[in-house]
């Protein structure tokens, strides 16, 4: 777990209300990163960089509300129920996961590799779904639920390019430290190097500059007002992505790419002027509070 919660390692006195709100989200967003494995006390102070008494009163704060909870056996944290039923309420309005859950199993049965959705989040890109093809040798290296900068891996460089320059700008300065510090290969000079080419080709591609043998591909999805705020993206082994494959590739996923904005300018537009043939896939739902099996 790499997150911050603060930016900084927690100072003497009491935190200012804004200062407790800010460390108890990223606290929930260090136990969504951690998905069905959960965090130790010790791991959370570690990743956080709170002292391990205002990290566990907050903790117990967030148990209290319903946001965590902990294993009575392991001693380990999660997302407690709470955070479910709110979760459930905003994808009725970011309704771009519900939508674009077809799409996505489309792409990983059609091509057998590693599909992604993923959103735009400030300076970031954040996973939300990802399906897995049939082919043996998997990519792991993304899931749902994982943050990364803008320009890390497929997604972020394709939606670092499909912002103006103005806009590329102002990310790669707001991420300049995050950069240096855990992805030291993504220099300014190579991030825009990779905006240039995505620009040129329609597409952004990692050539495992994160992780040796480790490929991906993106493509831009704009909402129903053109704004480039979530992508569809592939990851492979590195034999798979080559460049005599990387045509068809970049042609299924913008098939599904234009299929998703179609679906996204029918949803813009009032419940009563929708068409059926495009109502979206039910959502599979797990009781509040149920986990996933590891």
């Amino acid at each position: 777990m790499d997150i911050s919660v603060s930016g900084r390692s927690e100072t003497a006195g009491e935190a200012t209300g804004t200062q407790a709100i800010g460390r108890a989200v990223g606290l929930l967003r260090l136990l969504a990163s951690t998905r069905n494995r959960g965090a130790s006390l010790g791991e959370m102070v570690e990743a956080s960089g709170l002292a391990k008494p205002t990290c566990r009163r907050i903790l117990l704060a967030l148990i209290d509300a319903g946001l965590a909870e902990q294993d009575e056996a392991s001693r380990r944290y999660y997302l407690g129920p709470e955070a479910y039923v709110l979760g459930t309420v905003a994808a009725e309005r970011f309704g771009i996961h519900r939508l674009a859950r077809e799409h996505v199993l489309r792409l990983a049965r059609e091509t057998g590799d590693a599909a992604f959705l993923q959103i735009r989040r400030d300076h970031a890109v954040v996973c939300l779904q990802r399906e897995d093809g049939d082919y043996p040798l998997r990519s792991h290296v993304l899931a749902a639920g994982d943050r990364h900068p803008l320009g890390a891996g497929a997604g972020g460089i394709t939606l670092l390019a499909a912002l103006p320059d103005a806009e590329v700008e102002a990310v790669l300065a707001a991420n300049a430290t995050v950069y240096a510090e855990r992805y030291p290969v993504l220099t300014r000079e190579v991030l825009l190097g990779l905006v240039t080419e995505a620009r040129a080709t329609g597409y952004g591609i990692n050539r495992g500059l994160l992780f040796p043998g480790s490929w991906g591909m993106g493509v831009v999805v704009r909402d129903a007002e053109g704004r480039p705020d979530a992508c569809l993206s592939l990851a492979a082994v590195e034999s798979r992505m080559q460049p005599d494959r990387q045509p068809e590739l970049y042609r299924l996923l913008r098939q599904e790419a234009d299929r998703l904005e179609a679906r996204l300018r029918a949803f813009a537009v009032p419940a009563d002027d929708r068409l059926s043939a495009l109502a979206p896939a039910p959502v599979q739902r797990r009781r509040a509070g149920e986990r996933r099996s590891a």
